[in-house]
């Protein structure tokens, strides 16, 4: 996928009969269409690639969302739905012809069950938000991005969204219950239910991490855990990149599930150390964040455990955090890792491969390659314990040519991830970004699969369409054609 150089302007005939028809319903303030009121939705947070919607709508309620996707339905308009536009893969990314249908203002919780354990929240709520609330009762919410203070929890079930956390507890797809959804049609869906487990096939799950492809969604049913009675974080220093890598295959084969195993590269603590002052040993060559949390028995042996094997696997200096400010202080640099590059890099463009643990000092010591080879610095930050790589690769756009050459590095990480038996991404999803990467991972009987989940649910594909999956002919002109098991994946189409 190469970057937009210019932007496509909007059929304004389109345009009008498209704001005529919503205005019968949506007040004034609730829809905008002039360049300079669409301007600020042109991208995510991938600010690579950008294009002004044709119409925003603002809906402030359930009714008017289920209004505008069955006006959207008749007149045959894709429909792009946006939270907080923090994602990093571009599903956010408007259409010129469409309508960009931001939830920012279902920003409501609409209520918290202390019995069960649950809250009800509007999908414009912020994820911090969510434990905030719940704070007051003991409980908190466990997914927790780094741009949680920021992010919404709708755009979290769309992107199935991880974080810090996520080794322990899960991702966004295990800490929730039910969802209502409308249909591009306007159709309500409820999915899911308040017990374990609902009858028939699991529509919860394939909802999650579907990137506004199936349906819009209006409410969310959320698990709440108990905060546990002490968290500690062990900080570990290593003098070498695979040994960093290795430890934390060796953690994990010890029998020990963290809350959180996280790691960064000197060049990472090096960017973050003057933005937060968390205090990193800057002349390590990476460092392991590793958290336990539980009763304080559980905790005390837990890190003893771990103290013991990064002592075996290399580390050259270890911490503990004895405060809830210490240990705050260590998880800041790793929640301003992103933003920290903005302090070292013009740009940055942020990959989110996952790998098998065991695969990680290979994984990273190939990263440093191509590295070299593109002539590009590359910050590794990334939840090291379920091998969710995060690798920010440096760049300046306003150099000519240095764009392609990150993407191109970024697509060689992508297809490496493949390589050693794992994934394209793990919480960022597919997006714009990746949407070429999905004909290396997947067969065409596969991608095939995919589209007819897609018809089944939006038949005339205007919910966020060209995005996360596609068409067996884009692969074709892509042209990877992948050998598996001695036959092409794609042998019966042309080749352009």
């Amino acid at each position: 996928m190469t970057a937009l150089a210019a932007q496509i302007a909007p059929d304004l005939t389109r345009q009008q009969q498209v704001v005529a028809a919503l205005r019968a319903f949506l007040p004034e303030a609730a829809l905008l269409f002039n360049r300079e009121d669409v301007k600020p939705y042109e991208c995510d947070g991938l600010s690579a690639y950008r294009q002004t919607p044709m119409v925003v709508a603002l809906p402030e309620n359930e009714a008017q969302v289920q209004r505008i996707l069955k006006t959207c339905f008749d007149l045959r308009v894709p429909v792009v739905a946006r939270g907080a536009g923090t994602g990093l893969s571009g599903g956010a990314l408007p259409l010129a012809d469409g309508v960009l249908l931001s939830l920012a203002k279902l920003m409501r919780i609409i209520g918290i069950d202390r019995q069960a354990r649950t809250a009800r929240v509007q999908p414009g709520v912020r994820n911090l938000a969510i434990s905030d609330a719940a704070a007051p009762y003991g409980f908190y919410y466990a997914p927790d991005p780094s741009s949680q203070i920021a992010c919404s929890i709708g755009g979290n079930v769309a992107e199935n969204a991880g974080g810090i956390h996520c080794l322990k507890y899960g991702l966004t797809v295990h800490n929730i219950l039910k969802l209502r959804a409308y249909t591009i049609e306007g159709d309500l869906l409820e999915i899911g239910s308040d017990g374990l487990d609902a009858g028939g096939y699991d529509l919860l799950a394939l909802m999650t991490g579907s990137e506004g492809m199936l349906a819009v969604i209006t409410e969310i049913t959320v698990k709440l855990l108990p905060k546990p009675e002490r968290s500690q974080c062990v900080l570990a220093a290593f003098d070498d990149v695979t040994k960093a890598g290795a430890a934390v295959a060796d953690i994990i084969s010890a029998g020990i599930i963290p809350a959180g195993l996280e790691m960064m590269d000197k060049i990472t603590t090096g960017a973050v150390e003057p933005f937060v002052n968390a205090g990193y040993p800057l002349d390590a060559e990476a460092i392991l964040l590793c958290e336990s949390d539980g009763n304080a028995a559980e905790v005390a042996e837990e890190i003893e455990r771990m103290k013991a094997v990064m002592q075996a696997s290399g580390a050259t200096e270890i911490r503990v955090s004895h405060s809830e400010a210490e240990r705050a202080r260590f998880w800041a640099g790793r929640k301003a890792a992103f933003p920290a590059a903005g302090r070292v890099s013009p740009d940055y463009y942020c990959m989110d491969g996952t790998i098998p643990k065991k695969a990680l000092p290979r994984v990273l010591n190939t990263i440093g390659e191509l590295s070299k080879q593109y002539g590009l610095r590359c910050m590794n930050v990334f939840h090291a314990g379920d091998g969710n790589l995060h690798p920010l690769i440096l760049y300046d756009a306003n150099r000519p040519g240095e764009l392609a050459r990150t993407e191109a590095f970024g697509a060689k990480i992508l297809e490496l991830s493949i390589e050693v038996g794992g994934t394209i991404t793990g919480e960022h999803g597919v997006g714009v970004e990746k949407i070429d990467a999905m004909c290396v991972q997947f067969s065409a009987p596969e991608l095939e699969t995919f589209h007819a989940v897609k018809r089944a649910f939006d038949e005339h594909a205007l919910l966020n369409p060209g995005k996360a999956v596609p068409t067996l002919h884009r692969c074709a002109e892509f042209g990877r054609m992948h050998v598996r098991a001695g036959q092409e994946k794609f042998p019966d189409l042309p080749r352009f």
